[in-house]
């Protein structure tokens, strides 16, 4: 299967073994697309792109970009997209509904959605839509075997309205026990960082799936204390509580769980160890990109006709 994969140039997220994982498994020719040539998918498919050539077309690109040129991409053949924010569709906030919106203009582009449940409602709402979960970068972090000298600790962004879920619970834990929030470099300052850490603190409040930084602390073999997503989400994802991930839905209760682990730190350890197993079988982005590859074979829906405004404008270029 030959493959274009289109991605992000300028992202935050260094998700290039992800892509490797992808190219590992397919015919893949991955394209890193500029904000200018996000902006602009007409262009850029005019100029660059034989649309023959391939089997499988994914977009892993900008939402805020693919929903303003939907009618140029409604012409673009074996469409898969990749994407990792769907959950905004279902939680409040400036992309509620408007997945769901994009999706029903292109009823016939299969869906891959990093949220097991995510999946299954767009399902519901008639989208081909695939589950596979986020992950990791195998080559950027791995447990070092450091001295763990920060207790209770939070690594990443609150400062999004997407996060405001996130931030209000960390505030809350903070009041009562000694949280450690911090913001750090991608790459090997984040790697050290983890690995100091014995208790990450994921608060994925109200996001309905599991973000990326769950799987990035277990592979660093942090004990994960995970805001809870509910049964299917975990079963799913084969976390399972106080084996391989302690789960929490209250302050009350992540403080009642903090202090039995505290009391048995053996307990703890064999937690954190099950947990990165886990993460390194199961999360790796070489495992999540066979993942993918896997999920673009069965056979696409049919494509509607393009219009009659359509087909000339492909002709025209314009």
């Amino acid at each position: 299967m030959k493959v274009l994969f289109l991605v992000q140039k300028e992202q935050r997220a260094i998700l290039d073994r992800l892509y490797e994982g992808v190219a590992e498994n397919c015919e893949c020719d991955v394209r890193w697309l500029s904000s200018d040539e996000q902006r602009n998918l007409r262009r850029y498919f005019r100029r660059e792109v034989d649309v023959s050539r391939y089997d499988r077309i994914i977009f892993f690109l900008r939402f805020k970009q693919e929903i303003r040129q939907v009618g140029f991409i409604r012409t673009v053949p074996n469409l898969v997209i990749l994407e990792h924010d769907a959950y905004q569709n279902y939680i409040p906030c400036k992309y509620t509904g408007k997945f769901s919106a994009h999706y029903r203009r292109l009823p016939w582009a299969r869906v891959i959605s990093s949220g097991h449940m995510v999946t299954e409602r767009l399902r519901e709402e008639g989208f081909d839509a695939v589950f596979v979960p986020k992950g990791y970068d195998q080559a950027l972090l791995q447990e070092q075997g450091r001295e763990r000298d920060i207790e209770l600790a939070f690594v990443g962004s609150t400062n999004s309205v997407a996060y405001s879920g996130r931030k209000a619970l960390l505030d809350e834990l903070a009041r009562v026990e000694p949280l450690v929030v911090t913001r750090t470099k991608s790459g090997e300052e984040y790697c050290a960082t983890l690995n100091r850490i014995r208790f990450f603190v994921s608060a994925d409040v109200g996001m309905g799936e599991y973000m990326i930084k769950n799987f990035e602390a277990m592979a660093c073999g942090c004990v994960l204390l995970a805001f809870d997503q509910g049964a299917a989400e975990n079963e799913a994802l084969g976390f399972k509580d106080m084996v391989n991930v302690v789960f929490y839905k209250d302050i009350p209760q992540l403080q009642e769980k903090l202090l039995q682990l505290r009391m048995n730190p053996l307990l703890a350890a064999d937690i954190a160890r099950n947990g990165q197993e886990l993460a390194v079988q199961q999360f790796s982005f070489a495992q999540i990109g066979r993942r993918i590859v896997d999920a673009l074979q069965p056979p696409l829906r049919a494509r509607a006709p393009l219009s009659l405004v359509e087909r000339l404008r492909l002709r025209l270029g314009v």
